[in-house]
């Protein structure tokens, strides 16, 4: 299968594309969770949650402009991928579409995750070491240090529970074998399915996190 896709064998055409997954996760997810952990040690989240918005609205307003940041390294990442190592692109509209829906769905379920850390943390400190918890697991568990074929049965089903996991099989279906929306449906539901459940769970936190 590698060797179909990756003739010559260059491991930038493998690294590459998956480090797209590992700044993401770890820029997004910390970065949410201590700037809100922080508002919180400040005491601006009180005045905040003392005014009519929703915590629904409230979560919006606080992702909304790490989405622009998750997207523009996006296109930074993607751009030097491109530029400085060749990596192939997606080869059609549909390709794009596809990997715009995994991206997309991929950013919103990071900062989902860095906010309810947000809601567990009462210091920035505890939030970085939380953050830092579900990183080393996306790692060596989501096939980007590691084959995930190789890995034993029981890192698999860990590994399947890691949107990671599934991001890097979309990156790389799209840029490197051509794969559109109808190839990544599995993988495009398991995100689907991480951002439902915690962005649900981050709502149900917001709401008695505090006094």
């Amino acid at each position: 299968m590698h060797r179909r896709y990756n003739p010559e064998s260059r491991s930038p055409f493998h690294i590459v594309p998956g480090l797209l997954g590992i700044i993401l996760s770890m820029t997004l997810v910390m970065m949410t969770a201590m700037a809100v952990t922080r508002e919180r040690e400040r005491g601006t989240m009180e005045t905040l949650l003392s005014t009519p918005a929703t915590p629904a609205e409230i979560m919006v307003g606080k992702l909304t402009p790490y989405v622009v940041v998750g997207l523009v390294q996006t296109v930074v990442v993607l751009g030097m991928a491109r530029g400085l190592f060749s990596v192939p692109m997606a080869r059609t509209p549909a390709g794009w579409l596809a990997l715009a829906c995994g991206i997309v769905l991929f950013i919103v379920g990071n900062l989902s995750l860095g906010y309810l850390i947000s809601t567990v943390a009462r210091s920035q400190l505890q939030a970085m070491q939380m953050s830092m918890f579900y990183m080393l697991p996306s790692i060596f568990l989501s096939g980007f240090a590691f084959p995930f074929l190789g890995l034993p049965p029981w890192a698999r089903v860990l590994g399947e529970i890691i949107p990671v996991t599934h991001f890097l099989r979309i990156v790389r279906g799209a840029l490197l074998k051509g794969q559109v929306l109808a190839d990544m449906g599995n993988d495009l539901l398991a995100l689907g399915l991480f951002v439902l459940a915690v962005a649900g769970a981050a709502l149900a936190r917001s709401r008695t996190t505090l006094d």
